[in-house]
């Protein structure tokens, strides 16, 4: 006798058989209808097993169970005996998931929004996943203000119970913000408050940066960004009033609409301290950013709080509170400020706990740490070890959390979140420079030697100029202590015959040398080398005479035993895009026995970064470099210096600054370098126009350069006053390396003087 069981649909309803049976113990248990499903799965479900009893109840567990794993559209229990007889209909799988017509996103990160969403090859479909993947697509879409996109969908079966899905998608055109308004400034003009929005009218550079595509985020941030501005300025009844954004019919322009009320402003009439201080209170109160009768600025504010909390962190207090109540006065619009202070508990640190770091060793995060475990903790030297992981090149971000340990109130842990990044780096490319002309580079390094901290490279590059092949090795931490140590080897060719303005010479140099660094504070260091250097020098015909004559004196073939010390003091904010701080270094090398040639080279290269406001950067520099000779030697030519052209004074032409000497052969008088040189100039950096402020990868500058190079050779022409240019530069780190461009007017030159307005040059040269 068979007693055949209700469909799912009909005991999801009722919650009951419509048949009772008479229960038996399960003797064995068949699957029929699986396609794709193993049948273990289905009795992995199955809540019934052999050796059970079945009642009405059991089987319509049973049949609810396998219904809600999703795999099936249809479940049904038969009973043949003393055996189980379950028959499935199961719901087809996605074998396979296809887009056309896709532009604006690649298939990948359709893919990936779609998973997001649960949608993925080898998962089940139905009809609530279609609709669901058309609405994650176009979500997609809109986040890039495409609203029109229309996404067509086929369903194609296949065999063994699969399906392919096709999404053809027509994307249209994005909608453009055609117009923003800021209705009620009256404080600030419109415009200014529109330079403040990351969303603005379609502009030149729009292609590039996107930022005429509306975003309900972006527009948010935009809006706090207003409201930050006004807050810093002491308007606190600040608020908007509304917010329209609207769309035409054909989906295609956007209008953003802000109505504000600006208020009225806000000086400070008291600033107090109140609380538990624990330091001295004058010492707080030099700390505060805001004063009796300043406008008020909620920056200011933060900025308070910050530098008390951080100088209670100092003490060791490392979750110290410090809230500012303010009491407004709005009849004298007025604002007094009391600043409660709360240090809690002092801490030490239990543990440093170190994650993501799968390639980097423990040893070598934990050397650059400055806060050592089992001490006060110290907010200083938390930011400071941040700030040394930071600068180690390992890591593509570094974040430190301070953490109580459960249970104690004296204790906390840093937990430390490392993300890797990839620091070995194959470099097959070309670049190019006005100089050079076409250079060809290849190479390979790693900056972090199987995770030890370690750095090799080598390298090579050849030019119409210079050829270069090198070998470098650098351990960072030698000793315990800080003190590093490494070596270079090298193989350089110099042949300018190629430039008109410089003079006629060929050189090859092969060397060796060992280096360590020590260092004196977390700022400032110094290095110690010697090197060993085999220089070959050929002269031409129409080398100058100078030339010829030091070739006579020493030969074609010249060994240097060179020592070096440098002394640096780097204390800017940033290495590759700074704004604040100073740097300087001091070089000295000298040749000395039992090597032919003796000379002294030295140098001193400072600059110092303004930040004049969050947009433009203020750089000051200098460099200072002179060469001597002693033992009554001559000083070598090729080791003189250049100047001219970039990275020099722009405006004039490469290496083109200083003495010269008439070509006989020729007529044109050809540089030749000299053995003083100094360089000067100010410069200020911001943004480019359309990148925004927060673009660090392209930046404008307007210049102010000088320099010169003298040589004390009475054979030479003389090389007269420093020269002076100005003009416009632009610096951009693209993906195929650096590009510097610049366009100078010299301001002093002189008869001779070669001038050059642009110059540029693409790609890294080494």
């Amino acid at each position: 006798m068979k007693l055949k069981i209700l469909a799912a649909a009909v005991m999801a309803a009722f919650g009951s058989l419509a048949h009772g049976f008479t229960p038996f113990v399960v003797k064995d248990i068949k699957v029929d209808g699986i396609q794709r499903t193993e049948a273990g799965t289905v009795f992995s479900y199955l809540p019934i097993k052999i050796g059970d009893t079945v009642t009405d109840e059991s089987v319509a567990a049973a049949v609810k169970a396998l219904y809600a794993t999703g795999f099936f559209k249809d479940v049904r229990i038969e009973a043949d005996g003393d055996t189980i007889v379950v028959s499935v209909d199961e719901r087809p799988a996605i074998a396979q998931l296809a887009f056309s017509g896709n532009k604006e996103f690649d298939e990948a990160a359709l893919r990936k929004g779609l998973k997001d969403a649960g949608i993925s090859e080898s998962r089940i479909f139905d009809r609530s996943t279609l609709e669901r993947a058309e609405q994650e697509l176009k979500r997609l879409y809109l986040t890039r203000s495409f609203y029109a996109v229309r996404i067509r969908t086929t369903v194609s079966p296949l065999e063994r119970n699969r399906v392919a899905v096709n999404f053809e998608i027509e994307e249209g055109e994005a909608a453009r913000i055609k117009e923003v308004r800021v209705i009620g400034a009256k404080v600030f003009s419109e415009s200014r408050l529109l330079d403040l929005m990351s969303q603005t009218t379609t502009g030149w550079l729009s292609w590039f940066t996107k930022d005429d595509q509306y975003s309900k985020v972006k527009l948010l941030a935009d809006q706090e960004t207003i409201k930050s501005y006004y807050l810093n300025r002491g308007y606190l009844d600040f608020a908007f009033e509304s917010t329209q954004v609207s769309i035409t019919p054909d989906k295609k322009d956007v209008y953003i609409t802000l109505a504000i009320k600006e208020g009225e402003q806000y000086k400070v009439s008291s600033v107090r301290l109140a609380g538990e201080m624990l330091v001295p209170e004058a010492e707080l109160k030099a700390l505060v950013q805001i004063k009796p009768g300043e406008i008020f600025s909620r920056q200011n504010l933060n900025d308070t709080s910050r530098k008390i909390s951080d100088r209670l962190g100092n003490e060791g207090y490392a979750f110290a509170n410090v809230n500012a109540a303010p009491e407004v006065d709005q009849a004298k619009r007025e604002v007094a400020l009391t600043f409660y202070i709360d240090p809690g508990r002092r801490a030490y640190v239990n543990r440093i706990n170190i994650v993501g770091n799968s390639k980097t060793r423990d040893v070598v995060i934990r050397r650059e740490f400055r806060q050592p475990e089992s001490a006060w903790f110290d907010r200083t030297l938390v930011e400071r070890s941040k700030e040394r992981l930071t600068r180690t090149g390992y890591f593509e971000d570094v974040s430190i959390e301070t953490v109580p340990v459960p249970n104690q109130t004296d204790l906390v842990d840093l937990n430390v979140e490392v993300k890797e990044k990839p620091t070995g780096n194959i470099t097959l490319g070309a670049g190019y420079s006005q100089t050079e002309k076409f250079v060809l580079q290849v190479g390979i390094s790693q900056d972090n030697v199987f995770g030890s901290g370690n750095s090799l490279a080598v390298q090579g590059s050849t030019g119409k100029v210079n050829r270069n092949i090198s070998a470098s090795f650098t351990n960072p931490y030698l000793t315990a202590d800080g003190v590093s140590g490494g070596f270079d080897v090298y193989n350089r060719r110099v042949d300018p015959t190629s430039l008109d303005v410089v003079a006629k010479y060929k050189s090859e140099a092969t060397g060796a040398g060992i280096r360590f660094g020590l260092p004196i504070s977390e700022d400032q260091s110094v290095r110690l080398g010697l090197s060993f250097d085999h220089t070959r020098i050929e002269t031409l015909p129409d080398s100058p005479p100078q030339y010829i004559r030091h070739v006579q004196e020493f030969g074609e073939l010249s060994t240097t035993l060179l020592t070096n010390l440098t002394w640096a003091d780097d204390r800017r904010d940033s290495v590759l895009y700074p704004t604040t701080g100073l740097y300087q270094r001091v070089s000295v090398d000298v040749a000395i026995p039992p090597a032919e040639m003796r000379y002294t080279r030295a140098s001193y290269q400072w600059q110092r970064f303004f930040a004049m406001s969050d947009t433009f950067t203020l750089l000051l520099n200098a460099d200072f470099s002179y060469g001597v000779a002693y033992g009554g030697n001559s000083y070598p030519f090729f080791k003189n210096y250049y100047g001219g052209g970039i990275g020099s004074v722009r405006g004039y032409g490469d290496n083109s600054l200083g003495p010269r000497v008439l070509n006989t052969t020729t007529g044109q008088y050809e540089a030749i370098g000299g053995t003083r040189r100094v360089l000067t100039g100010a410069e200020l950096l911001f943004p480019f126009p359309g990148m925004k402020e927060n673009s660090k990868t392209t930046r404008l500058s307007a210049f102010f350069d000088g320099g010169q190079v003298w040589d004390t050779d009475s054979t030479t022409t003389s090389s007269g006053p420093m020269r002076f240019s100005t003009g416009l530069a632009l610096t951009w780190v693209s993906p195929l390396g650096p590009m510097k461009f610049s366009y100078g007017f010299p301001i002093n030159k002189r008869d001779g003087d070669e001038v050059r307005r642009f110059q540029f040059q693409i790609g890294q040269v080494f």
